[in-house]
């Protein structure tokens, strides 16, 4: 690789190090995890970087190897009821309600955890990295349909869990 694409690489890798991150922990459940992962597809996208030449390419490119690694780890492992993690663990609250934040931040955890693995995938993508119902289709190789019934699905259990709301938010 020319010194200038492994530059280019290198900036590419820094600057979607991040969001690639965020999505990977909603996604699989775990930060370790999916540490490894975004590590997974930075590695095949460096590979991939003579042929990709585009940031938007490349994004592209990272976040479907991610995804795909994702799903086929969890059909090795058959994981049905993996556990997510609390996403925003290292915001930083500047309200003087703290606790409620941290509260809200765990339950969304919770709700989270029990969606399945798709619809997990289809919020992470349709609301973390803002893809369109078809590109978010194109990444995990399914129907628009599929997409927008998952959605659907995922965001009718997130409703459902009114202390999520600030209108039905329980304080003891």
């Amino acid at each position: 690789m020319r010194q200038t694409s492994e530059a280019d690489y290198s900036e590419f890798a820094t600057t979607a190090w991040p969001r690639l991150y965020r999505t990977a922990v909603m996604i699989v459940g775990d930060p370790q995890l999916a540490e490894d992962l975004v590590q997974s597809a930075l590695v095949k996208t460096y590979l991939a970087w003579p042929r990709l030449r585009e940031a938007d390419k490349a994004h592209a490119f990272t976040r479907r190897v991610m995804v795909n690694l994702s799903h086929d780890w969890f059909r090795k492992h058959s994981w049905t009821h993996e556990k997510a993690a609390d996403v925003t663990a290292h915001d930083t609250e500047s309200s003087d309600d703290h606790s409620s934040g941290l509260v809200d931040r765990v339950a969304l955890a919770d709700v989270l955890a029990s969606l399945p693995l798709g619809q997990r995938s289809v919020v992470a993508l349709r609301f973390l990295d803002d893809l369109s119902v078809q590109e978010t289709a194109d990444l995990l190789n399914v129907t628009a349909g599929t997409v927008k019934s998952q959605t659907s699905a995922a965001l009718a259990a997130l409703r459902s869990h009114a202390h999520l709301s600030p209108e039905g938010r329980h304080h003891d």
